[in-house]
């Protein structure tokens, strides 16, 4: 059997708020636009649990669909979005220690046509992911959760 083909991009940024505060801001789907600059519109049907739909609409990019695929509240969730041949997945991983969180988002290409597009859209989002990082940071550190 073909090996499965992948690529990961990931970035972290070290938050002065709770993990309950950043989860807050992640359960609001529509208002993802007010902290992730690359992204035009979000909305889920229904409630932020595993199962649920919606769509994202990037900037630059179409409008798709997508789906919670696991959440665990004050910790984690990850979003799908089907491809030509290709899945991307988006993880949302929250460490608390003392005072501080650290907030990690990844994205995952797998599938037989990964390598194009982690080239063709992965390597955008490794750029944009640091913006993203730090308009999740100042939402949460001026209590917008």
């Amino acid at each position: 059997l073909a090996e499965t083909l992948s690529m990961h991009f990931s970035s972290s940024v070290q938050i002065a708020a709770s993990a309950d505060v950043i989860y807050g801001l992640y359960a609001q789907v529509s208002n993802w636009p007010a902290w992730d600059p690359e992204v035009e519109r979000a909305h889920v049907s229904g409630p932020f649990v595993a199962g649920a739909t919606g769509t994202l609409k990037p900037k630059g990019g179409p409008e798709s669909k997508i789906e919670l695929i696991e959440v665990t509240p004050g910790k984690s969730f990850t979003v799908r979005c089907k491809l030509p041949f290709c899945e991307m997945t988006f993880g949302h991983e929250l460490e608390q220690t003392a005072g501080l969180t650290t907030a990690t988002h990844s994205v995952s290409f797998t599938g037989p046509l990964a390598v194009v597009f982690g080239f063709l859209i992965g390597r955008g989002i490794e750029r944009t992911l640091p913006a993203t990082m730090n308009g999740l940071k100042r939402a949460a550190e001026n209590g917008q959760g």
